[in-house]
């Protein structure tokens, strides 16, 4: 079997951020998995150079075009080399056998009739590179999907016949209702191609970066739109229009989009498709996007996240897991360095890295490391068929998509092999002389491993590569049909000794978030009252120290926590009902999640900053603030000694 999987190609507007290494890392794991099967595999990326916005860009900065786009374009194929993304080809739009291969696409829809000229006048935004009808724009001519500034541009256009396609599409979704992943998307789309499709303007002569005419058509004062030229890479790049001798992988099995491009993926590429006479890829998957701390990223704010940074500190393959496991494919997910962590302790360090040391140790002790699957079944059947129970349903999560539920389900294999240890307690059975079963039990952990890092590789690959090391085989096509598909145990082998694989992570590793991106995403904690005087009011003196008046500005009461509930979105918001002795409580957003639960504050007393200036905090209304102190250890409320009347002034 074939498979064509490819991501987006990446626009060269701008260096890669942790949404590129999403589609990207998803990509990767899923052409993995397949060639861990024994699929034949073919993984594509790339970027998109051409369009006025890059021509723009380049001119600012004072470089030639073509110098601005190869630089841009180095830094996202370095980043995937030092990332380890087993890509087969990284194509450009402005290789020179894409540019032959679109102008010969474009040929063939003007021999057919779907492409016609006449003149276009309508809104324009530069930045997405498209044309919208006045219907679409928002807030007094704004572009409907960036927000930007429209501009009015009338000249003469080469037009696709869209229109034409408005009914084969229906038909198309209506029976391949898998075409579109998540099935979520799918009715978006559809419900904008009810809508009514438009004629599509797919040339400029307003600049000259980009696909010029195929010579046949003598009109060299045209370039192509830049949607047309970037989504015909899907083919170029298999040879379309040259040698064609990759055209066998098409149609692709797996492309992946960004949610914000879906529709140029899931409308324009099928329609022009049927134009070539090109059978339409077999799924569509799109994505969401990533937040930082419940808030979207931007250059502004000083808040987006550098994958290289990630990876310095925290290791590729930690961040690869994270994001794959941390958010359900189609939905928004969320960054944060505790969020990270966490599941590096819990799920990596806990789960997978303790076991594994837990069986070395084991087999050093009982066996002098040696492990022998010879009395596995004799007594341990149930863990072993459990466990192929849950790796039947893994295939169906990784072709849905939904990779968090695929380790979700995985996980649930060391959950088994970490429970047998407990139930069985193999150091008791060697007290017992029961030496059989301790070392049946050792060897049962062993299998659990090494078949969960089988189907952990797509993810974890390095990683995974070491598990099996130490379990005296390698990760191939036939490990997997002897561990997965036969459901064999291991032969006999000498376990190594290795490091721990992921120590534990207590602070966070890389550099916090600006200021500026603080204040508008956390509510502070920790209080410190001078900051809380009103300074037109008040001033400290030159020695730092304030008067006793102006200590007795700032108000101070005691709380009853009546209600509390986690901030959606945010790992380290909680939103908390106070009863601080008025006719109701205080509506309170504190940045307490990562130390206290939501339930375990309700019916206890804070200590608040009764007369501090309401303010909003993701767009919730805080009306005070507790007070707390942090140090290395961590974070406390401070609380009364006694429980006492809520509203009872401090000081």
């Amino acid at each position: 079997m074939k498979n064509y999987i490819t991501t987006p190609i990446y626009y060269v507007n701008g260096e890669a951020h942790i949404g590129h290494a999403y589609t990207t890392f998803i990509a990767d794991t899923l052409a993995r998995s397949a060639r861990l099967v024994g699929d034949e595999t073919y993984l594509l990326t790339g970027t998109d150079e051409h369009g006025q916005k890059i021509e723009e860009a380049a001119a600012k900065q004072g470089k030639p075009t073509l110098q601005f786009a190869d630089e841009i374009s180095a830094t996202f194929k370095n980043l995937w080399d030092e990332f380890d993304i087993s890509y087969d080809q990284f194509i450009r739009t402005t290789d020179e056998k894409h540019k032959s291969g679109v102008q010969a696409a474009f040929a063939k829809m003007v021999e057919k009739g779907d492409i016609y000229k006449d003149f276009y006048e309508g809104n324009y935004c530069v930045s997405c590179e498209t044309f919208f009808p006045e219907s679409q724009l928002v807030d007094g001519g704004g572009c409907p999907d960036c927000g930007r500034a429209t501009t009015i541009v009338k000249e003469e256009s080469y037009f696709f016949r869209l229109s034409k396609y408005e009914q084969p599409l229906l038909q198309y979704y209506e029976e391949h209702t898998d075409f579109i992943l998540p099935k979520s998307r799918r009715n978006e789309v559809i419900s904008f191609v009810r809508g009514g499709l438009h004629d599509l303007s797919v040339t400029r002569t307003s600049f000259s970066w980009g696909v010029h005419m195929p010579d046949s058509l003598n009109d060299p004062k045209h370039v192509m739109y830049v949607w047309l030229d970037a989504l015909m890479n899907y083919i170029t790049a298999l040879g379309y229009g040259n040698d064609g001798k990759l055209m066998d992988f098409w149609p692709a099995s797996t492309q992946l989009v960004g949610k914000d491009i879906l529709r140029f993926h899931a409308i324009y590429w099928p329609a022009f498709l049927m134009s070539l006479d090109l059978p339409l890829p077999k799924r569509i998957g799109a994505h969401g996007w990533w937040t930082r701390d419940g808030e979207k990223m931007s250059k502004s704010k000083g808040n987006v996240v550098d994958p290289r940074e990630v990876a310095k500190h925290y290791g590729v393959e930690n961040f690869r897991y994270f994001m794959m496991r941390e958010v359900p494919f189609g939905q928004d997910g969320d960054f944060s360095q505790r969020a990270l962590i966490d599941r590096m302790n819990s799920d990596l360090s806990n789960d997978l890295g303790n076991l594994l040391n837990r069986t070395i140790g084991m087999s050093e002790k009982y066996s002098d490391f040696c492990i022998d699957s010879v009395d596995v079944l004799k007594y341990h059947s149930k863990e072993i068929n459990d466990a192929h129970a849950i790796i039947s349903t893994l295939p169906a999560f990784m072709y849905d998509l939904q990779l968090h539920r695929y380790l979700e389900e995985l996980w649930k294999i060391f959950s088994i092999g970490n429970k047998a240890i407990e139930e069985h307690a193999p150091w008791i059975k060697i007290k017992e002389g029961k030496t059989d079963e301790a070392l049946a039990t050792v060897a049962l952990i062993a299998n659990l491993l090494a078949k969960a890092s089988v189907m952990l590789h797509s993810i974890m690959p390095k990683t995974t590569a070491i598990v099996a090391d130490a379990l005296g085989f390698e990760i191939t096509t036939a490990s997997y049909n002897t561990l997965i598909i036969a459901n064999n145990l291991l032969e006999t082998f000498d376990i190594k000794k290795v490091p721990p694989l992921f120590p534990r992570i207590d602070e966070p590793l890389m550099d916090e978030a600006p200021k500026a991106m603080l204040e508008n995403e956390t509510a502070p904690a920790v209080s410190v009252v001078v900051e809380m005087i009103d300074k037109k009011e008040t001033t400290v003196g030159e020695d730092g120290l304030i008067t006793i008046d102006q200590f007795f500005q700032t108000s101070l009461k005691i709380g009853t926590v009546l209600a509390a509930m986690e901030v959606p979105k945010s790992t380290k918001l909680l939103k908390l009902h106070v009863d601080v002795g008025e006719e109701y409580p205080r509506q309170i957003i504190a940045g307490i999640r990562e130390y206290y639960s939501a339930a375990s504050l309700v019916g206890t007393q804070v200590c608040v900053v009764a007369n501090l200036k309401p303010a909003k905090l993701m767009g919730m209304l805080s009306e005070g603030m507790l007070l707390a102190a942090k140090d290395i250890d961590g974070l406390c409320l401070i609380r009364p000694e006694k429980s006492r009347i809520a509203g009872s002034s401090i000081g």
